[in-house]
């Protein structure tokens, strides 16, 4: 199958170590294959297990010893420690060259990328098995029952550790900054209540109420005051006009 690059798709990984995953390389039953680049700037094939294969063991280690071996025929490991007997005849006949092995949870294996040479999908060859390991493959074949979950196995987000505890002296001088920024906080809340203060119209005061009684009215006419009589003399007496004296009674009347 060609390796043709197509985008990224929800749930590939954006790196793995120290490779950044820049597109899909082919989808097989075990897994993906992806193009990266290396820290160095080449570009790198990898190949990576799906979650249902990485849960099942038996895969997971039929994955890794695919790659060991590639490792160790190339280092000489292999025929050191005389395991030749052991070769999966097309899987490590032509293997490429690893760069980089991740035997955890969820094992991934690098290699380098040349169009049309073979790349990281030959390790997930040997992860489908067959009807049978001798001879040529008869019978019924079987389906793994992990093949159902296609998602790409992802190792688990690094736990942050928590921040190193600050000394004593880093504390107290965060607390005497916290104190001092509280001050000046309080200070400039006051000049702006005062300055709010100065700034607004005082009311007017008026003078102070000085009470002074008065005195009471005065009458506008004088009170009466008795007259003295004035007595007549007999010669002004007699001067008068005759008529009734005033000890006369009236009632008594002269016939006519």
């Amino acid at each position: 199958m060609a390796n043709v690059a197509s985008p990224l798709q929800y749930g590939d990984p954006p790196r793995l170590g120290p490779y950044v995953v820049q597109a899909r390389l082919q989808t097989a039953p075990a897994g993906f294959v992806y193009l990266g680049q290396a820290p160095d700037g080449r570009a790198v094939s990898l190949a990576v297990l799906t979650r249902g294969a990485a849960l099942d063991a038996a895969a997971r280690e039929r994955f890794l010893a695919a790659a060991r071996e590639a490792v160790g025929e190339r280092s000489g490991v292999r025929a050191w420690l005389g395991r030749a007997g052991r070769s999966r005849g097309s899987v490590i006949e032509g293997a490429p060259e690893v760069l980089d092995l991740a035997d955890g949870p969820a094992p991934w294996v690098a290699v380098p990328y040349l169009p049309g040479r073979p790349g990281a999908e030959r390790f997930l060859e040997p992860v489908m098995v067959g009807g049978t390991f001798i001879g040529e493959a008869h019978g019924p074949d079987f389906v793994p029952y992990w093949l159902t979950d296609r998602a790409p196995a992802l190792p688990s987000p690094a736990r942050r550790r928590n921040p190193a505890t600050e000394t004593r002296k880093r504390v107290l001088m965060a607390a005497l900054a916290l104190v001092l920024l509280l001050m000046l906080v309080t200070a400039i809340l006051l000049l702006l209540l005062l300055g709010r203060r100065e700034s607004e119209p005082q009311p007017r005061q008026l003078p102070p109420t000085v009470f002074v009684p008065t005195p009471p009215p005065t009458p506008q006419s004088p009170e009466p005051q008795p007259s003295p009589s004035v007595s007549s003399s007999p010669t002004e007496s007699g001067r008068g006009t005759p008529g009734r004296s005033p000890g006369d009674d009236q009632g008594e009347e002269s016939p006519l």
